[in-house]
């Protein structure tokens, strides 16, 4: 009986270290590449030299020019870059990569990654044209893979607020309208890098002007407070009020969402005279206002008393750091929930919504979605 007892004891020892091992595995950082640095959001990887939960191992960027900027600004080694997408994920062989390129491109970054197992996450919008959105869902679901989309305004405390808030039903009734502003002056006025601007401002690499670039947000967010649901119709209008610096794409855009029960006005502009990303969500019976990340009013009939609010990130569970979620996805620590701001099935909806108002503007008539 001495021999089962010490196998027993063996197996059980083994296990527990087998664990051990799984454990730590778990906690290794995240190898993730960059593709595309064009975008003026891809520094924000270079300035959290404080979190060890990502290993940035590759860039892939076919501008050597730009390349060179970027290791001298931001003291990077020259073995990181590579002007070859393809020899940088067979050769650094990451688990994920950040596209930081041309809208158009995300769908080019999907087609090279998801073959080989990498998850993906873009910057805001996951595509501008609906027909690469579904190219692009066939691909991460045929391998396997999270493709998520990063918006700045999921890192708000009152986005995530808002939502939380306007389940309560018998306080703020259901939702009949939002209305959502975001912009700035504009991208040129604000001094945003030449190689961004270039394609910012071309109608095929990001799909339009001000109507693609801000009037994602208020189509991922309403998606979100309305739980997947997509609107009956998507009328929109676009201007361009300086021709002399935007004589290409729109820099003025008016979306509205018809749900049937229901209204969205998403406000997109590069003219605003400061920036903003701010929301308003009506009930039938009160209201949510956000004025920025994290201050709010409520107001509803049971108080008939306008209530300032001051929220914060970790209050409510919400990630500041989007490199930071997406590791803890890719790690198992956090899951993405269907319908959430960052998921796949919220931004398709937002991709067919930004086609779809691309049409209207173009045609003068509203759209209606399948």
């Amino acid at each position: 009986m001495k021999y089962p007892l010490i196998l027993l004891i063996f197996l059980l020892i083994n296990y527990q270290h087998q664990a051990v091992i799984a454990q730590q595995a778990t906690q290794e950082p995240v190898r993730m590449a960059m593709m595309g640095i064009s975008h003026g959001h891809s520094p924000w990887i270079f300035n959290r030299k404080d979190k060890s939960d990502v290993d940035l191992v590759g860039i892939y960027e076919p501008d050597q020019k730009l390349a060179a900027t970027f290791i001298e600004r931001y003291g990077l080694e020259k073995d990181l870059f590579f002007s070859d997408a393809d020899l940088m994920l067979d050769q650094v062989k990451p688990e994920a990569v950040l596209a930081f390129g041309s809208i158009y491109d995300h769908l080019m970054v999907v087609e090279k990654a998801a073959p080989r197992g990498i998850h993906v996450m873009v910057e805001k919008p996951l595509s501008a044209y609906y027909e690469h959105a579904v190219k692009m869902k066939a691909l991460a679901d045929q391998h396997g893979i999270y493709l998520l989309t990063n918006f700045e305004t999921s890192w708000y405390a009152s986005t995530e607020k808002t939502y939380q808030l306007l389940q309560d039903e018998a306080e703020f009734g259901k939702v009949l309208k939002a209305v959502f502003h975001h912009g700035h002056r504009g991208p040129k006025e604000i001094g945003v890098g030449k190689e961004f601007l270039d394609w910012l401002t071309d109608p095929v690499q990001n799909g339009g002007g001000a109507l693609v670039d801000f009037g994602c947000y208020g189509a991922n967010i309403m998606t979100y407070l309305l739980k997947g649901r997509k609107p009956v119709s998507v009328t929109a209008i676009t201007n361009t009020f300086k021709p002399e610096l935007y004589p290409n794409v729109d820099d003025e855009a008016t979306i509205i969402l018809d749900y049937g029960d229901a209204q969205a006005i998403i406000q997109a502009s590069w003219n605003w005279p400061f920036d903003r990303k701010d929301m308003e969500v009506y009930g039938v019976s009160g209201y949510v206002i956000s004025e920025n990340k994290s201050k709010m009013r409520t107001k509803s009939w049971s108080s008939n008393e306008e209530k300032l609010l001051e929220v914060r990130p970790e209050e409510l569970g919400v990630y500041v750091d989007p490199f930071s979620y997406f590791a803890d996805v890719i790690r198992g620590k956090i899951t993405v929930n269907e319908y959430s701001l960052y998921s796949l099935s919220n931004n398709m909806i937002v991709a067919e919504i930004l086609d779809a108002a691309r049409q209207s503007a173009s045609k003068g008539q509203s759209v209606y979605l399948k």
